[in-house]
């Protein structure tokens, strides 16, 4: 007996018997003893019997003694297993469960669901009896070798001496002791007797009967595990079992197989709800084969398996792979990108999303630029090809972000959104009912009095549209921008001189090409307004206010906050050109030359009228006056005249009223000054010969005097000689 042990568990005998050499003692049989009898003779339910009433003596029991109950363990074991390898599986699952097997052990002999589940070196505890009767040459798929964790044997206690035995057993190598022994004839349960054999054409293995009966055997072993298997994870939820044993990542995991392969979605489903340990390397192909891409993205996201959730996403939008239970991928995917906020993941899938959904990409991208990070030129760079690559729409709008929203001065960002623009007003015209449109609101405009200008007209009376949208945008642009190729601009726009004169006018002003910009707004358009505006601005045909009163109503509020920032508002990179002033002699340059389109004109003599009153205070009367046609109607020019010339009265009364003003202070200053010259006298000088005979103006002398005393009044005190004046005789 070994020194510590309890002996309350070993038999107990009433009987001695002495003899000279020996002491003998009648004891009655162990229970581990009694059931390996039984199960040697194939008395199973004798056995499970007996195993089954010392179940219930231990549950009467307050304290349990554990030798006790590892007995038991053993008992049930040894009882599971030798079903299992007689086929009985619905019965070995019961009592393997009740021996609280390790469930790698029975997983062992299901190498389909078993996988790469177990390494070489991984280890398990079993009897040693056990191990020595495992049917190791028996797996349910009737596959004779495979490999299978190593097993440590331990002892199960100093009682169990004789029956168990300390051994280590690599279950690497295949076992040879008879698995299937029966009545004491050892059977083999590859297949069927041989005996059988000339009954069963054309042999064992292959015949009908037989496969039949192998199949109907492989789904009763499965159905047992499942219910093992399940039975198990049961007990480890409410025994509050560690989930970091090894086990739990097997039941998890074949658990997921056995569900798939039976159908059992809600059971499934509820595992995958669950807190799990199921390897998903093991499950991803079986999943992917069967079609559960649901819950493979559950694992995914589970796992925080970002990359593989997204491509799977990614498989599911494009079509490649299809799944009732994700109806919707893209939404999916873009809610898990704003979750993570992972600014790599969000660039390189933001990107690919415009694919199949501009709107929402672009959200999403945009995203990332609204918080106080900026983001480095060559990035928002290589982002803009990523999207031209993948959506030339997506990529003209970011493209539209960075320069109206974030302003980069970059000239070939510019250049491109200006080409983008372009690109689209020639895909417009290519509509005749587009085009048909354009020249009839031009022909309205110049054929009526309008007050306003002809962006104005065409944004206010057009229908809304994409193609009104996209000419409005490119007006601001092109009229805002200074950066793009303009000369590239303006070759493009002369194809389209007819439909586009206001767009290429804009262009002309930007060149100094300011008689062809002022010809095509005042006599293509009939647009005195933006001609007037062209002159007084020095070349720049939309107004601020203007701009942002058409971008207010057309919803492009970014591109009059952009291209023609306000002075009290934020300044972009071309709110230098929106303050400039404009020189004066340009203004009048440019004001007499639109007078001298309108002058060339034969219907332009209404629209010169209406500039000559309102820019008369710029324009040189005699000028304009001397190159009047004789063929206009007097009351054309009857105003201007008249203001003309009551400007010009005004302006010599006004100086014969200032000259009048200077006299009567000169002689107030003369007043004063004589009696000063009276009573201080003056430095005499001596006198210059000249023509007068010494005779001399008091006058005159008396006017110099007074200066030269107002000068000393205002220096201080100087010594002078007093001296009579008039000279006495």
């Amino acid at each position: 007996m070994e020194k510590g042990h309890s002996n309350g568990n070993l038999p107990r005998s009433g009987i001695l018997l002495f003899a000279s050499n020996s002491i003998d003692s009648l004891v009655p049989s162990t229970l581990i003893s009694q059931v390996e009898s039984l199960l040697d003779g194939h008395r199973i339910d004798e056995a499970v019997q007996l195993a089954d009433r010392q179940r219930r003596k231990l549950e009467e029991n307050i304290v349990v003694d554990e030798d006790q109950a590892d007995e038991l363990r053993y008992v049930y074991q040894r009882i599971g297993f030798q079903c299992f390898g007689e086929t009985m599986f619905e019965d070995a699952g019961i009592y393997l469960f009740n021996g609280e097997v390790d469930p790698r052990l029975v997983v062992s002999y299901y190498p389909h669901l078993r996988g790469s589940l177990f390494a070489a070196d991984d280890s398990m505890d079993v009897f040693a009896g056990v191990a020595d009767r495992l049917p190791t040459e028996v797996s349910v798929d009737d596959i004779s070798q495979y490999s299978v964790p190593t097993v440590r044997i331990r002892p199960l206690s100093s009682l169990l001496l004789p029956f168990m035995a300390e051994a280590s057993i690599d279950f690497n190598l295949p076992f040879h002791p008879a698995a299937c022994s029966k009545f004491g004839t050892d059977i083999s349960c590859d297949e069927p007797s041989q005996e059988l054999s000339p009954h069963l054409a054309p042999n064992t293995r292959s015949a009908p009967p037989t496969v039949e009966l192998r199949r109907i055997l492989g789904m009763a072993a499965q159905e047992m595990l499942l219910v093992f298997l399940r039975k198990c994870r049961t007990r480890w939820k409410v025994d509050g079992s560690k989930s970091d044993h090894p086990s739990h990542a097997v039941v998890d995991t074949v658990l997921a197989k056995l569900y798939v392969e039976f159908e059992k979605t809600q059971d499934f489903y509820a595992l995958l709800h669950e807190p799990n340990q199921i390897v998903v390397s093991e499950v991803e192909h079986l999943f992917q084969t069967t079609g559960q891409y649901s819950a493979l993205c559950m694992l995914y996201r589970q796992r925080d398996d970002d990359p593989k959730l997204f491509e799977l996403w990614a498989k599911l939008i494009d079509g490649t792979w299809m799944d009732e239970a994700v109806p919707d991928p893209l939404s999916d995917m873009i809610a898990r990108l704003t979750e993570k906020r992972d600014r790599a993941l969000i660039y390189k899938w933001g990107a690919w999303i415009t694919k199949w959904d501009v709107e929402r990409g672009m959200k999403l991208l945009l995203s990332q630029n609204s918080g106080k990070r900026k983001e480095k030129p060559e990035d928002d760079i290589a982002l803009l090809h990523q999207l031209q690559g993948v959506n030339p729409d997506a990529g003209a709008r970011y493209l539209e972000h960075l320069v109206l929203v974030k302003r980069c001065p970059i000239p070939d960002l510019h250049v491109q959104l200006a080409a983008v623009y372009l690109d689209e007003l020639v895909d417009i015209l290519q509509d005749d009912s587009t085009v048909k449109l354009w020249r009839a609101k031009a022909s309205s405009y110049s054929s009526s009095r309008n007050e306003s200008s002809f962006v104005s007209y065409f944004a206010s009376t057009t229908p809304e549209s994409a193609h009104k949208r996209i000419r409005l945008k490119t007006i601001l642009f092109l009229a805002g921008s200074s950066l793009y190729d303009l000369e590239n601009i303006r070759s493009r726009l002369i194809e389209y001189e007819n439909i586009l004169r206001l767009e290429l006018a804009i262009v002309d002003g930007k060149l100094g090409n300011h008689r062809s910009a002022l010809t095509a707004l005042a006599r293509g358009l009939r647009d005195g307004s933006s001609a007037e505006a062209y002159c007084i601005l020095g070349g720049d045909v939309v107004p601020t206010g203007v701009a942002h009163t058409i971008a207010e109503n057309s919803g492009l509020r970014n591109w009059a906050t952009a291209l023609f920032p306000l002075v009290t508002g934020k300044a972009g990179p071309n709110a230098a050109a929106r303050r400039k002033v404009v020189n004066e002699n340009l203004k009048r340059e440019l004001l007499r030359m639109l007078v001298d389109i309108y002058i060339d004109d034969e219907n332009g003599t209404m629209d010169a009228g209406r500039l000559l009153n309102s820019q008369a205070m710029n324009l040189d009367d005699l000028e304009i006056v001397s190159v009047l046609p004789d063929r206009w109607p007097l009351n054309v020019t009857s105003s201007f005249l008249t203001r003309s010339f009551r400007r010009a009265l005004h302006a010599r009364h006004e100086g014969k009223i200032v000259k009048t003003i200077s006299a009567g202070q000169n002689l107030e200053t003369k007043e004063r000054t004589w009696l000063i010259l009276r009573e201080d006298g003056m430095t005499l000088e001596e006198a210059v010969e000249d023509e007068n005979d010494g005779s001399y103006d008091e006058k005159a002398l008396t006017e110099k005097v007074a200066m030269q005393l107002g000068i000393t009044a205002n220096l201080g005190s100087h010594p002078t000689e007093k001296v009579d004046w008039p000279p006495r005789s």
